[in-house]
């Protein structure tokens, strides 16, 4: 393993006092991780993990308190992001796709870790699709992450296999086709995690109607607490009656692109609001960093997960529990907690050392942008309360 100085000679981010940017290099997996860090390196190690459309960036408010705290704190680009490079940037219809798999995120996460010089991860915290890292991270290795807590997408354990599939008149139950089913409502819709599997979504996000700043501006104030749109509430099943009430950027018009889905839906908003928790300076980070780079990286994260013979790795964790202390801490005006129906109210079950659900008022998908304190405060509580 060896050490960069820089990526690329990209210009640095413009990050707060205190907090620096660093690049290594790993042969194992032969990715160079561009990571955000502060805090002493002799700390307990908490681990940051976004998600989509976002990068390392986005967790620069949290990540000075919590090194005041008494811990080193690293934000990886995770792959396909930013400013980590060395993955696979073929197109759509040729990349290797096994490199997006669940486990082998997580052992991205594992040989980053061991590179830092850490062999245990005090916590590990994500959001967004880095929720659902973070919380594969916990389940696959609960003795190297400590701790997890997610945000914004809650842990669902992994399903069960096919079990005494010999007996006489067994059935083997076919998982149900979402995608057919919203098709086939009056108002046909798509669940965006598809659309963002198809390859389409790359060029749609990298090139949208309105120009790339004006469509991640009206993005983040459409999945904010600033829209008042955003009344989210319990579904009963993983049906497409009950999906189709989530707002149009989850479920999205069948003919749509998100460009379009996310242009009619702030018409005489304004997207001013935003500017309280994201600034145009902030704000421009993400649309150089994208418009460098392109979405499809991001985007294979949707692919491994959306394709069944691609998903088949977590076959192995089936039925398996999170058995590390758990968390899960997130804005009260997210459709994200109820996008998977049931999830929210498994997670005693799911987890065997559940910490409870904690709302952050006036924070919608982006709690650690939106309100920093409220979410520092309740990260440091359960870091001390589950020791």
């Amino acid at each position: 393993m060896s050490t960069k100085s820089s990526i690329q000679r990209l210009p640095p981010l413009p990050l707060p006092h205190g907090i620096s940017q660093s690049s290594i290099h790993c042969t194992s997996n032969n990715l160079t991780y561009h990571f955000l860090e502060t805090g002493a390196a002799d700390k307990p190690l908490l681990l940051l993990l976004h998600g989509f459309p976002e990068l390392a960036f986005s967790w620069r408010k949290i990540m000075l308190p919590l090194a005041a705290a008494g811990y080193h704190v690293v934000a990886p680009d995770q792959r396909g992001y930013g400013r980590t490079t060395d993955w696979d940037e073929s197109s759509f219809s040729t990349v290797d796709l096994s490199q997006f798999t669940m486990t082998n995120l997580v052992r991205d996460m594992v040989i980053l870790v061991s590179a830092l010089g850490y062999s245990t991860v005090h916590c590990v915290i994500g959001h967004d699709f880095g929720a659902v890292a973070a919380s594969m991270c916990a389940l696959m290795r609960p003795d190297l992450f400590e701790r997890v807590v997610t945000m914004s997408h809650p842990f669902k354990e992994p399903g069960p296999l096919p079990f005494n599939v010999r007996a006489i008149g067994a059935k083997i139950e076919e998982p149900r086709d979402i995608q057919k089913e919203l098709a086939s409502l009056p108002e046909p819709r798509k669940h965006y995690k598809w659309y963002n599997s198809t390859a389409v979504a790359s060029i749609n996000w990298a090139c949208p109607g309105q120009g790339l700043h004006k469509f991640l501006r009206g993005y983040l104030h459409l999945k904010s607490a600033d829209w008042e749109g955003n009344k989210p509430h319990p579904l009963a099943a993983w049906e497409a009656e009950e999906l189709a009430k989530m707002p149009e950027y989850y479920i999205m018009p069948f003919h749509s692109s998100m460009p379009e889905v996310v242009a009619e839906l702030m018409e005489g908003e304004d997207e001013k609001k935003t500017t309280s928790w994201m600034s145009e300076e902030d704000l421009d980070v993400y649309v150089k960093e994208w418009g460098r780079t392109g979405f499809q990286g991001g985007l294979n994260w949707y692919r491994s997960q959306t394709d069944p013979k691609l998903a088949r790795d977590m076959d192995l964790f089936s039925g398996k529990k999170i058995e590390v202390p758990a968390l899960f801490l997130s804005g009260e005006k997210d459709w994200g907690n109820y996008q998977q129906p049931g999830a929210l109210d498994k997670l005693d079950s799911a987890c065997t050392k559940f910490y409870g659900v904690k709302f952050i008022e006036h924070a919608g998908h982006w709690p650690q942008q939106e309100q920093p304190e409220r979410v520092v405060e309740g990260i440091l509580a359960f870091l001390k309360s589950s020791h």
